[in-house]
């Protein structure tokens, strides 16, 4: 029984299936089956049952899953160890990015990294914030740039790096600027917004509660660049970053209606009880130095 095989059956506790763990761990699924038929074959102890969601833990797996994680920890605080004593820094630090918002930090970062530890490589990955955070908790990525999740909820740590405004926009003409804004006839216009679990429709969901508004037509589109390019179209409305709302506003192809969102936060998280990993060091340090 190895260390994959611990990682392996930790993952398929998390997921509840073969299915889903296979897709985390970048394994087939008769992969995965094999790793769980071996640690049982070598314990003599069932490690799951069948359920008609998939699989749950055994009251033994249950048991044996906390040690599983001590051992995992365990091996990662050896490694973290043994790079601190070599008195350098090099490896592979996989960074989920989200939104455009990230955008930013994530050239600073490359770029920092680039000049003063060329032996990391950053491997990254888009997704939104929630799986990101997902992926930072499944161990599948160390850290990553996300916004609009509660990270202390979920065992992570979350530095601040930047943060924007949100506005809605609508096309040149389309909204009567010199008046109050009539939200019953917002209602009845088109409008261009994201899921729910995205920072820009996070904050048109609480918009329309605010408002008690529930518009005609919704057009979902999860890119700001896309959102943007319809609004300029004469489409219909939508929310859009600070900076986006700003540069399009001086074009005279949109008008800003309102601020809907003050401040949304975009962090760097990563597992708690990795802060002391050096790799999470070099990031955070290099994020820190610049923000000051």
């Amino acid at each position: 029984m190895d260390l994959n095989q611990l990682k392996t059956f930790l993952t398929v506790a998390r997921e509840g299936g073969i299915t889903r763990a296979s897709a985390r761990l970048n394994l087939s699924q008769p992969a995965v089956s094999a790793h769980i038929k071996q640690m049982e074959d070598t314990l003599g102890l069932p490690l799951f049952e069948r359920v008609s969601r998939g699989m749950q833990l055994t009251h033994e797996g249950q048991r044996l899953a906390t040690e599983a994680e001590r051992v995992v920890a365990a091996y990662t605080r050896f490694l973290d160890q043994a790079a601190k004593l070599k008195g350098h820094i090099r490896g592979v630090f996989r960074l989920g990015v989200g939104s455009n918002a990230c955008a930013s930090a994530l050239e600073h970062l490359l770029t920092f990294l680039a000049n003063d530890y060329p032996g990391v490589e950053v491997a990254v990955q888009h997704a939104g914030s929630a799986d990101i955070v997902d992926g930072i908790i499944n161990g599948c990525l160390d850290g990553g740039f996300y916004h609009n999740v509660s990270a202390s909820e979920n065992g992570l740590t979350a530095l601040e790096v930047a943060h924007f405004s949100i506005y809605l926009a609508a096309p040149t003409g389309m909204v009567d600027c010199t008046t109050a804004l009539d939200w019953r006839a917002l209602e009845t216009l088109p409008w261009i917004c994201p899921a729910s679990n995205t920072c820009c429709g996070h904050a048109a969901s609480t918009l329309f509660k605010t408002h008690g508004l529930h518009p005609d037509r919704v057009i979902s589109i999860d890119s700001e660049s896309v959102t943007c390019n319809l609004i300029e179209a004469g489409v219909g409305l939508g929310m859009l970053h600070d900076t986006t709302a700003e540069r399009v506003k001086a074009s005279g192809k949109i008008d800003i209606l309102s601020q809907v969102q003050d401040r949304v936060s975009v962090v760097l998280g990563y597992q708690a009880d990795r802060a002391g990993n050096p790799l999470i060091q070099a990031v955070q340090g290099l994020l820190q130095s610049n923000k000051a």
